[in-house]
């Protein structure tokens, strides 16, 4: 036994360990995947939180949910443009869309993470949410009018539905978001 209590010789090291966290992240980019593309895939959504309200985003439309990474931040552009992020090796756009809708914007913390746009979308872009809610289906969610205290009207965050319980949910469509001029238009 090492000075550490653990036999050095069952005990892994860095690489090990570095190796098996990437083989359970494809493993978890596999799942969520799977998900989205399976049979029963129609409806699924991930609930995230965004200016303190809760909103949805298709599965098939997002690709990983990572940290936040460390920000580059880029010269004379929109606030609500955050810079940019290494996410998998790859430079990726970081935007925080509750300030982009004027919510105030993502209030960080341990739980905030970064939630990439599907590669088939093509832009290498992540939101930062202040945390991930978990999977929701819409056939166990009630269609519901946008509440006055709902985000701009637009047509890529037009539809509202509620629980049970209450809780609104606004659902977002990526793919309508990127055709939206100010969106692309990071620059001042």
């Amino acid at each position: 036994m090492g000075a550490s209590g653990r036999d050095p010789v069952t005990a892994p090291d860095g690489a090990e360990r570095r190796s098996r966290l990437r083989q359970y992240q494809v493993q978890l980019l596999e799942r969520v995947q799977a998900a989205a593309s399976g049979p029963a895939a129609g409806g699924r959504e991930l609930g995230v939180q965004l200016g303190g309200r809760r909103f949805l985003l298709d599965l098939t439309q997002i690709g990983e949910i990572a940290p936040p990474q460390a920000l580059t931040t880029v010269p004379l552009a929109q606030p609500w443009y955050l810079g940019l992020a290494k996410l998998r090796g790859a430079l990726c756009g970081v935007v925080d869309l509750a300030r982009y809708l004027e919510l105030g914007g993502v209030a960080g913390g341990p739980q905030a993470r970064l939630v990439s746009f599907a590669p088939g979308l093509g832009c290498p872009c992540a939101l930062l949410v202040e945390q991930v809610l978990g999977l929701r289906r819409l056939d166990q969610l009630e269609p519901a009018a946008a509440p006055a205290t709902a985000a701009p009207a637009a047509p890529w965050c037009e539809q509202h539905f509620r629980e049970r319980d209450g809780a609104h949910w606004t659902r977002l469509d990526l793919a309508l978001l990127l055709r939206e001029p100010r969106f692309l238009q990071v620059g001042l």
